[in-house]
């Protein structure tokens, strides 16, 4: 270059384009900052579980709605992941509703650690987790051994997964957290599912909505929360109480019987 040729200046770059730059770059760093789940956790993955079109036994505390009349499981599954699988969702649940969420789940399972009912130790796995928002908020806390299922997977935070029909062995973890019960076709399967998974001893918390319907996605309305209690026929309830989590209103913890 010439001695008295100037740099040339850099091209401004556009507002959104920088937004969207920094906001790659934090999530890349968000996921990067966490371990991968153990292998073991993969193990039944690729297993396939059939799940029949069986009605749930009626419950009188819980409404199945007429919608969810699916001709087939594989309707209800793609339904579900018209929601899940949505461009526009996902690029909010990526941006700016990550932090919220991450740092709202975080005070939330910091509670319970000063419960007694988390450690740094747990097993965790939360269900129908999404993009892994509260993944990411348990490894935030300490809970390092933490993962999440959905049926679309969001590596490295979410394995592929289906409520109904776990894809793990008999009581894996020590801890499970769901806030998508409204969304579960077969209630009964939703919770024996969560008891199955857990070991004696181990904990479930579910964030639910009471009396509130839910969005064109959910499959039931909860008309009251012992129509949930009911279906855990394998645990003690700790507590309801409620609670401010992004629409839901009830708290519900619950021990599953036996020894540790």
């Amino acid at each position: 270059m010439p001695a008295d040729a100037k740099p040339r200046a850099l091209l401004p770059v556009r507002p959104l384009l920088l937004l969207l730059f920094i906001t790659s770059l934090l999530l890349i760093y968000a996921y990067s900052s966490f371990s991968p789940p153990p292998p073991s956790y993969a193990a039944r993955l690729d297993a396939a579980v059939a799940v029949p079109l069986v009605p749930s036994p009626p419950n009188p505390h819980i409404r199945m709605r007429r919608g969810a009349a699916f001709r087939s499981y594989d309707d209800y599954l793609r339904h579900q992941l018209n929601k899940t699988l949505d461009p526009r969702l996902r690029r909010v649940w990526a941006t700016r509703d990550w932090r919220r969420k991450v740092d709202a789940f975080a005070r939330f399972f910091e509670a319970l650690r000063a419960e007694g009912l988390l450690s740094d130790a747990s097993r965790a796995l939360c269900v129908g987790a999404r993009l892994g928002q509260e993944v990411a908020a348990l490894r935030l806390v300490g809970v390092r051994d933490a993962v999440g299922i959905d049926l679309a997977p969001a590596p490295p935070l979410v394995l592929r997964g289906d409520f109904h029909a776990q894809p793990f062995g008999d009581g894996v973890f020590d801890f499970e957290f769901s806030n998508v019960f409204d969304h579960a076709l077969y209630p009964d399967r939703f919770a024996a599912e969560i008891e199955r998974t857990l070991r004696p001893g181990g904990v479930a918390v579910l964030h639910v909505a009471v009396h509130r319907r839910g969005d064109k996605y959910s499959a039931n309305d909860l008309l009251d929360v012992d129509g949930l209690l009911g279906l855990f026929r394998r645990s003690e309830v700790v507590r309801v109480s409620k609670v401010d989590a992004f629409g839901l209103d009830t708290e519900v913890v619950l021990r599953k019987k036996g020894p540790p």
